[in-house]
């Protein structure tokens, strides 16, 4: 399954030669990761207000981002937005760009969570700031200029992951009800599971088996015995929720050449076999970690512009 040649090169430039995260202490990984995100991805020359504020979280104060596209509506659609980074590495900053492309795509309020990072801080520590988070933004739509009654959740990788541990806990908890989930290529299954896109795509391809597997020991606290896998708890690992009926609906988009491709799509399977309104769309030749880049890969624009679509629709 050949790699798309701008992702081929973009790669040999960023990954060849380097060494792998799970070989770093995690303060360098953070480092490295935030450095090639100021430097290499360009952010969209459009107006946006942009805020940063402190909200009260679970464990004290909880940063957000708020992105307002200028004019129209005197209320707007709202993404709530858990970034990606394997719960370890990443932060408002790096996913930026792609936040900003989102907002003014979706013509919608986007709120960019900065939840707490694994390992300082373990499971369920990220869903638990995302799921205050997003009552939060919901209790505080009017004021950011967005309807309370059309928001979705949106996440990539680790960040969808979050989103769809919050799309279950909201329904459990009768809280507010998403319009929709926005999947990106999301981890929904411990890296152990057997998914053949594990084998196909071990290594080469960007994100790696190996550096999967180090995600999940730092987000859990250490590698797991066949126990501790099997007791998982959905909001860590939502592909082991027993029932997904009355989730919001969803577009899940998987990368062609990503390890993760696999149970994404299952997790897609299973949101239909549950009655839930799923569109599922395989982005070919694309790599993990695509969407953030915006500008410099022709299908990260094209997958952000039919995210930015869906949001539009699905808050109509």
């Amino acid at each position: 399954m050949p790699l798309d040649p701008q992702v081929r090169e973009l790669l040999d430039r960023l990954v060849v030669g380097r060494p792998a995260l799970n070989t770093l202490p995690v303060d360098v990984g953070r480092r490295a990761y935030a450095e090639s995100s100021a430097k290499l991805i360009p952010k969209p020359q459009a107006p946006l207000a942009i805020e940063d504020r402190a909200i009260d979280g679970p464990a004290g104060p909880l940063r957000v981002r708020i992105y307002r596209p200028p004019g129209g509506a005197a209320t707007k659609p709202m993404v709530v937005f858990f970034h990606g980074g394997g719960w370890v590495v990443c932060d408002l900053d790096t996913h930026d760009a792609a936040c900003r492309r989102l907002a003014l795509g979706a013509d919608a309020v986007l709120v960019s969570v900065d939840y707490r990072l694994a390992p300082e801080h373990r499971f369920p520590a990220a869903p638990d700031d995302c799921a205050v988070a997003t009552r939060w933004a919901v209790a505080n739509a009017a004021s950011l200029g967005a309807d309370p009654g059309r928001f979705v959740l949106a996440g990539d990788s680790a960040g969808g992951n979050l989103a769809c541990a919050v799309s279950l806990r909201l329904r459990d908890e009768d809280g507010p009800r998403a319009r929709g989930q926005l999947l990106v290529y999301p981890v929904v299954e411990h890296w152990t599971a057997g998914f053949p896109s594990y084998a196909e795509f071990a290594d080469g391809f960007g994100l790696t088996r190996d550096v999967m597997g180090w995600f999940w020991d730092h987000y859990l606290g250490g590698p797991l015995d066949a126990a501790g896998v099997a007791a998982l708890s959905p909001q860590a690992a939502p592909l082991r929720a027993p029932d997904l009926r009355g989730l919001p609906p969803a577009l899940v988009l998987t990368a062609e050449c990503d390890v993760l491709r696999d149970e994404g799509e299952a997790y897609a399977a299973r949101l239909r076999d549950a009655g839930v309104p799923t569109t599922l769309e395989r982005c070919a030749g694309m790599h993990h970690g695509f969407f953030n880049w915006g500008g410099v890969l022709d299908g990260a624009d094209r997958a952000i512009a039919r995210a930015a679509g869906w949001v539009r629709e699905t808050t109509r």
